[in-house]
């Protein structure tokens, strides 16, 4: 088995503004949106679009998964940049915009697992493995509990998400956010 080479730089920018350009339209069009105008809204041929992305179900598949990477990867940057227990509090803000994409993508996801696709197979694990860097940095910080596993945030963040889905509920949404970040600092 051999190695996919990498793509030339203009490669990746077609391929990385297609799949921009594919989140935002199945998030806003729903899946009636046509490839072809995904493909122009992006500045390049059908051709192109199709030789990134042979089917309909592979763009909305690595769509999803160009998100979740996105939030996933954003952990890193984030204690990069900022305090472990700030950077927890700034990733749920990017976990709550992630839900509401996901949930604008649905009925393209749910026509993708109709079609025998699978798109959250790793969503799981690689949303655990996010939370988990968060946490252990804090808890070496000491400004984060110990006690708490990525699986109780992940649940917490997605029932926040659920419960706060309604665009007129965003502030709502972050000071539950603000009360579940209380609850995870150490207690005195």
């Amino acid at each position: 088995m051999t190695a996919a080479r990498p793509l030339r730089a203009d490669a990746q920018r077609n391929r990385d503004r297609l799949l921009e350009v594919a989140v935002r339209a199945f998030s806003q069009d729903g899946p009636d949106v046509t490839l072809d105008a995904i493909a122009k809204q992006a500045g390049v041929g059908i051709g192109t679009l199709y030789r990134h992305f042979p089917t309909r179900e592979a763009l909305v598949d690595a769509a999803y998964r160009s998100e979740l990477a996105r939030l996933c990867d954003s952990a890193t940057d984030l204690l990069r940049d900022t305090a472990p227990d700030r950077a927890l509090r700034a990733w749920m803000d990017r976990f709550t915009e992630y839900m509401a994409t996901k949930r604008g993508m649905g009925d393209a996801l749910r026509a993708l697992i109709a079609s025998g696709g699978d798109p959250f197979s790793q969503s799981r694990d690689r949303l655990t493995a996010a939370i988990a860097q968060l946490l252990r940095a804090g808890a070496v910080a000491g400004t984060l509990r110990t006690d708490v596993t990525p699986d109780d945030v992940l649940l917490s963040l997605s029932g926040i998400s659920l419960a706060t889905a309604d665009p007129g509920r965003h502030d709502q949404a972050g000071r539950l956010l603000d009360l579940l970040m209380d609850g995870l600092r150490p207690r005195a």
